[in-house]
């Protein structure tokens, strides 16, 4: 392997090169100067088919990209930024990452710390920029052509496979002293390549046991996976599982368990829970947070990458591995829920039909019912996600479709890139959806700002615009003693032209407002990133909100 010519690219081509080694098979770059022998050191590697590079002309857009990528792809995505305010604008997608244990790595470019305090342009205190979000942060000094070069390199390497191994995002700060450009020497004379190293042996904790007990309910959160389908059907139990969970499919799965959740009174299926387990990180509804903070039912917890989910403090008992049943419950408990849901479903379903007009939840349901078998859906969050929750069909186990959603931290940021990313990272994907609010949407109208020679996915983006933030209207702030604020305050019409907006990126955008012309959009796909506009009413959200938790309250 040749040498670089200066220190700076010998940092930046010894770190992308561990980086590809341990994993990463994407990159994504926002430009900068400062940054040059990171963008060069990525190029070569793209160039050479080692991974595939995305450029981005806006950090924020650049991180949540990233983090679309590293979930959907399963593998660590560096994401690039020069110095200054480029690297504040990660933050967003930072936290996001943390509060799920995403491997972002974050090489932030600096300048040499000597210039630190003296006012020199783009230079502020770099260093643990992102708080307590990083799982590790290092302020790594420039090379230096003087020093021992092959120490350089080889702790170049170390750090990156500590970055690798740290289970969630992570800060390199990287001083990069000029020359910046790979053609420039500086005395550098050594090669990075390193020898390969043994791969390390995993090994698999032994399953733990969990005993049948009394009534139980598993509730699985986002990011849950399989296990919590299997552990429910291994207990003979109610599966109540959130659309990003990944356990929203086979028999034990109960559509409709928010409403039936939302009846507490005597003799009601949620008065006789004695048990929660509680997987991934649940964060939809006021029900389900009532019941895994409830003092009078047991709660047992799996732990997930980032802890366990506890807001009453009442987990007892935390498994870290695998989970089995000692036997399946035989008393007729999960029949009671499938005939409660079975008859909670339909009702929905007819208050839905008797609406006159094309609904929130109909627009999430048609896009549940077009994601076909290794097709991928990200969700806002807001109404989309909770209207999806209750409209997504009971999928069928294998089929390997893929829902996920910026649930960390639940925030209407980057929605946009976190799902162009996503389908851009699942290439096995045979079709991909985003399911957005309006004001999620326009809130990153900036991914889809994509350059002419830049990877794109074939991607239905579907708005439901309600013109504003409808989801505040079902909640305190929406009640009539604050009728004369809410509008300015909470509901925040905005009156945007979301066809020129699409026109000014030339992306392809449809408008309908009923529902067959909603499933012929979305069963005729125009190819590349398109939208879908879907314009539904917000005058009466709050009250169809009341109407269909009343559906909980009926009796089957």
């Amino acid at each position: 392997m040749t040498a670089p010519a200066n220190a700076s690219s010998a940092v930046a081509t010894t770190i992308v090169d561990a980086l590809i080694g341990g994993g990463a098979r994407h990159a994504v770059l926002a430009p900068g100067s400062r940054s040059a022998p990171l963008a060069f050191a990525l190029h070569a590697a793209a160039r050479d088919g080692r991974l595939t590079l995305h450029t981005r002309i806006d950090e924020r857009t650049a991180g949540f990209l990233a983090l679309g990528l590293a979930v959907s792809s399963r593998t660590p995505v560096p994401v690039v930024t020069t110095s200054g305010t480029a690297v504040a604008n990660l933050h967003p997608a930072v936290l996001e990452a943390s509060h799920r244990g995403i491997p972002l790595v974050l090489l932030t470019a600096d300048r040499p710390a000597r210039l630190r305090g003296t006012q020199a342009n783009q230079t502020t205190d770099q260093v643990r920029i992102f708080g307590t979000a990083t799982r590790l942060d290092a302020d790594v000094s420039p090379g230096d052509p003087a020093g021992d070069q092959r120490d350089q390199v080889a702790g170049w390497r170390r750090l990156v496979g500590r970055a690798l191994a740290a289970g969630g995002p992570v800060q390199l700060n990287l001083q990069l002293s000029e020359p910046l450009v790979p053609g420039e020497p500086d005395g550098w004379s050594t090669p990075t390549d390193a020898p390969s190293e043994p791969a390390v042996e995993q090994t698999r904790p032994a399953p733990q046991t969990l005993s049948q007990g009394p009534r139980t309910v598993v509730v699985a959160g986002d990011d849950s996976g399989p296990p919590a389908r299997v552990l429910a059907e291994q207990g003979g139990w109610p599966l109540l599982a959130e659309p990003t969970s990944g356990s929203r499919t086979g028999a034990n799965a109960i559509r409709t368990y928010r409403l039936l959740l939302g009846d507490d009174g005597p003799g009601s299926l949620r008065s006789r829970i004695e048990r929660v387990v509680v997987c991934g990180h649940p964060t939809l509804s006021r029900p389900v947070m009532r019941l895994i903070s409830d003092p009078d039912i047991e709660i047992v917890a799996l732990r997930n990458a980032t802890g366990y989910t506890d807001p009453g403090r009442r987990v007892s008992r935390v498994f870290d591995g695998p989970v089995q049943v000692e036997a399946a419950q035989d008393d007729g408990w999960l029949d009671e829920w499938r005939a409660a849901d079975e008859q909670r479903g339909r009702a929905l379903d007819a208050l839905l039909r008797e609406q006159g007009g094309l609904t929130p939840q109909q627009v999430a349901g048609a896009v549940a019912r077009a994601l076909p078998p290794r097709g991928l859906l990200f969700v806002g969050a807001s109404n989309p996600v909770r209207d999806l929750d209750l409209m997504v069909p009971r999928y069928r186990v294998g089929d390997r479709r893929l829902v996920i959603g910026n649930r960390g931290l639940a925030g209407i940021d980057g929605s946009v890139s976190t799902a162009v990313g996503a389908a851009l990272g699942r290439p096995s994907t045979m079709r991909a959806f985003a399911l957005l609010g309006d004001v999620t949407f326009l809130h990153d109208s900036n991914g889809l700002v994509i350059g002419p020679d830049e990877p794109r996915p074939d991607l239905t983006v579907v708005v439901a615009n309600d013109d504003g933030g409808s989801i505040f209207a079902s909640l305190e702030q929406g009640g009539p003693a604050y009728a004369d604020s809410f509008e300015r305050l909470f509901g925040t019409p905005h009156h945007v032209d979301l066809a020129a907006l699409c026109a000014a990126t030339r992306t392809p955008h449809w408008r309908v407002d009923n529902l067959p012309e909603l499933e012929h959009a979305l069963a005729n796909p125009a190819g590349g990133i398109e939208v879908v506009e879907a314009v539904v009413p917000r005058g009466d959200r709050r009250e169809l909100d009341a109407a269909i938790r009343a559906l909980g309250a009926r009796s089957g």
